[in-house]
């Protein structure tokens, strides 16, 4: 999955190999910054401007300006896309940072931000969204504002490394046997037709595709109830399933060693998955 050749940054758009940073770079060296993920499919962005909101608002959360306003982001994103012809399905991802400065941990006087924006191909994940996957429960030790899509992923990355070498998907993150979210992802409980999820707290990243399931149980008139549950209620659920950008929705079919249900995607979960296919079509459709 090679990135394309363009690569937007604060400063233009350039060839991929001639974006360098210095060393002392207060994301490399701090985790000093914040970031987005942004689903394209067939060449189109997925909510785009939703993403952006968010990256505006974990960007204010931490004090930090981003260099463009979000009309000429969204502006300077499209023509990235259209510079390396994006067609098939891939991702954006998109960093800010507080820029290159000599090693301090106090923020520097000046304020210069770096910015580098690039795409990559990604296809869908048609079997795990089809048949269900594996997890693992492990403890949730990140930091209290976890709201803001920082760069501070190591809890993360370490969750989800467990999750690889115990031959599951995703690590379903708890505190105290309370379900938070996923490392990368949200996790939903569904009990007697009704969709559970934790409320958007500091406590977890408020998903884009979080939002649209909420949209989504609205129409379909499914009761949304944003309340936390237990790990032990994982084992007594109807359905599980989690949503991320690049995940879509994925039925979880076993926690553990312990099987959900029937071992298959539920029909709540698949109700949501249709709605999902729709409404990224009606995105893709209407440029």
């Amino acid at each position: 999955m090679s990135v394309k050749p363009y690569v937007l940054t604060d400063r233009g758009i350039f060839r991929y190999e001639q974006v360098t940073y210095p060393m002392e770079e207060r994301g490399l060296q701090f985790g000093d910054g914040v970031y987005e993920v942004v689903r394209l499919y067939n060449g189109i962005y997925v909510w785009l401007r939703e993403h952006l909101d968010r990256l505006y608002r974990s960007a204010a959360a931490i004090r930090l300006s981003v260099p463009f306003g979000c009309e000429e982001l969204i502006e300077q994103l499209e023509e990235l896309r259209r510079l390396n012809d994006v067609q098939e399905d891939a991702i954006l991802y998109l960093q800010m940072t507080r820029g290159s400065f000599p090693r301090n941990h106090a923020f520097p006087a000046e304020n210069r931000p770096n910015l580098y924006a690039y795409i990559q191909p990604m296809a869908r994940k048609t079997e795990e969204m089809t048949h269900g996957v594996r997890t693992i429960l492990t403890k949730d030790v990140r930091w209290e504002y976890c709201y803001i899509k920082s760069l501070n992923l190591l809890p993360n990355v370490l969750a989800k490394q467990e999750a690889v070498e115990r031959g599951a998907f995703e690590a379903i993150l708890h505190r105290d046997g309370v379900v938070t979210e996923g490392s990368s992802s949200n996790i939903f409980l569904v009990k007697n037709e009704t969709v559970y999820t934790h409320p958007a707290t500091a406590r977890i990243l408020n998903g884009i595709v979080r939002t649209k399931v909420k949209q989504f149980c609205a129409e379909l008139g499914i009761p949304f109830v944003e309340e936390a549950f237990s790990t032990n209620d994982l084992a007594e659920a109807d359905e599980l399933f989690l949503t991320s950008t690049t995940s879509a929705i994925i039925p979880i079919i076993q926690v553990d060693e312990t099987v959900i249900r029937s071992g298959a995607p539920g029909a709540v979960t698949k109700a949501l998955q249709a709605a999902y296919r729709q409404a990224t079509q009606r995105e893709t459709q209407n440029i």
